[in-house]
């Protein structure tokens, strides 16, 4: 997962703050990464700073030229041509089909400020003006900055390889970032014949909010601490996201945040009612055959139709919640219900609750309120489980004895 830490916005916010880029960068970077983390996701083996990959990014340029699909402008930046890219026979446009009369109309008013060969062409180094202050490289062209595009090549192409699987991104990045990423790719020629920069693309679609598409300007927005700040846990919120196909809009609604929590608290005891019937045995190893794995993974082999997935997940759960209420469910039963869990948690990295300790106090109350109940002092045990319960315990009975669970 690479760290895009120079471009044009940032470089306008450094002038705005009078801070370097490195230290602008990197509290931004530390605060993403935190929230990476908060949401139960593994950390990449590999994370790249664009600015760390500034010799790979002039090889590949240099690359380019050499290949004649690049040229150094009048103003010394360096620009991807795509009518060259084109007429040796390459698709520019392998995402999304383009007509290349109206491409990039957007850019049409700094046309000649550019003095680029053709308004679909994208810059692949940047000259140094004024405006950029202290973040500058020197380069075979000049000094400048990298383009947006070729960090990514560059980057991806060092740690993957020249080709490589599997590339995401949202579905906004489709025209014109990722097609140039893909004609600089493959214009360079560093794969070998036949084989594509990236085999799969997986494009995320936009994230709606109350129903609007997220946005600033709309002030529509949460971010992933405000919603931690009303007492949501980032797994709840990653339940939630992960609930619908990746390439479906999706509505999230803070509706939504509390239905993702009753369906964990429903995963969670369903769980946890298994592990007491395990008799304290280990969970076998896992049999990747079983029926229930069969059906997981044919959803997510199905464009990762996560929203199958969990389908699957609850019915699973809904026939254990039968067998626990008949009494049916053999120890033998429960660990490997808890080793098929674990296989599935391993794609969708819920994990399960942990359980909240109840304080000594509460614990104490607990037997109080049991010896009342031998006592058939019921008014005694009655007023103990109410008292409980507004300090957000509720007592459950379970077959090893009663246990204070949180609300």
């Amino acid at each position: 997962m690479n760290i895009t830490d120079v471009e044009d916005k940032i470089i306008a916010r450094i002038r705005q703050t009078g801070t370097s880029l490195q230290e602008f960068t990197r509290q931004f970077e530390r605060a993403f990464l935190e929230d990476h983390a908060a949401l139960g996701c593994l950390k990449p083996h590999v994370t790249p700073r664009a600015t760390e990959y500034v010799q790979e990014i002039l090889e590949l340029i240099q690359k380019l030229l050499d290949q004649g699909v690049a040229y150094q402008a009048p103003d010394r930046s360096v620009y991807f041509s795509i009518d060259r890219y084109r007429g040796c026979g390459c698709r520019y446009g392998q995402l999304v089909q383009l007509d290349f009369e109206e491409m990039r109309p957007g850019e049409r008013v700094s046309r000649d400020d550019y003095a680029k060969e053709s308004v679909a062409d994208f810059a692949l180094w940047k000259a140094r003006v004024p405006e950029d202050g202290p973040v500058f490289w020197p380069s075979p062209w000049g000094e400048g900055r990298p383009g947006w595009h070729i960090e990514c090549s560059a980057m991806s192409m060092k740690c993957l390889g020249p080709s490589f699987d599997l590339h995401l991104g949202g579905e906004d990045l489709m025209f014109p970032h990722h097609e140039d990423e893909i004609a600089q790719s493959e214009g360079a020629r560093m794969q070998a014949p036949g084989e594509p920069f990236v085999k799969y693309w997986m494009h995320g679609a936009h994230l709606l909010v109350e129903g609007k598409k997220m946005a600033k300007s709309l002030g529509n927005f949460f971010t992933l601490r405000d919603l931690l700040a009303k007492g949501f846990s980032g797994r709840e919120i990653r339940f939630l996201l992960l609930s619908a196909h990746y390439r479906e809009s999706f509505n999230f609604t803070l509706d939504g945040l509390k239905g993702a929590q009753a369906a964990l608290s429903r995963l969670d005891d369903c769980l946890r009612r298994v592990a007491e019937r395990t008799g304290g045995g280990q969970p076998p190893e896992r049999h990747e055959a079983s029926p229930i794995l069969v059906k997981f993974r044919a959803a997510l082999d199905d464009d990762l139709n996560v929203s199958a997935a969990w389908g699957v997940v609850f019915e699973w759960v809904a026939a254990l919640n039968r067998s626990l209420a008949e009494g049916t469910l053999a120890p033998e039963s429960a660990r490997e219900a808890l080793a098929n869990w674990g296989s599935m948690d391993a794609v969708l990295g819920v994990g399960r609750a942990v359980e909240a300790e109840a304080p000594p106090e509460f614990q104490a109350l607990l037997e109080e309120r049991q010896s009342a109940r031998k006592a058939r002092d019921f008014k005694r045990s009655d007023a103990i489980r109410d008292e409980l319960k507004t300090q957000g315990w509720a007592i459950e009975d379970t077959p090893q004895g009663p246990r204070l669970k949180k609300l």
